[in-house]
């Protein structure tokens, strides 16, 4: 993903969860896919797809099971 896309997504989550944290960081080795912040908390990884010429990002979360309990 270039500059442009993550900037663009990062504004998306912003906007849509009303929270000026979320940031989107690229991964060195890894094109189709960033890291998603909260904060200073990572929270996930956003996936890029482009299949059958349908652009589209994915954002996966995992959320252990300990974290349920605080």
């Amino acid at each position: 993903m270039d500059k442009r896309e993550l900037e663009q997504v990062q504004a998306y989550l912003r906007r849509t969860f009303k929270n000026p944290d979320f940031r989107i960081v690229a991964r060195p080795k890894k094109m189709e896919s960033a890291e998603v912040y909260l904060g200073e908390e990572f929270i996930g990884v956003l996936f890029r797809d482009d299949e059958d010429g349908e652009l589209s990002y994915n954002f996966q979360m995992a959320i252990l099971a300990e974290d349920l309990t605080d």
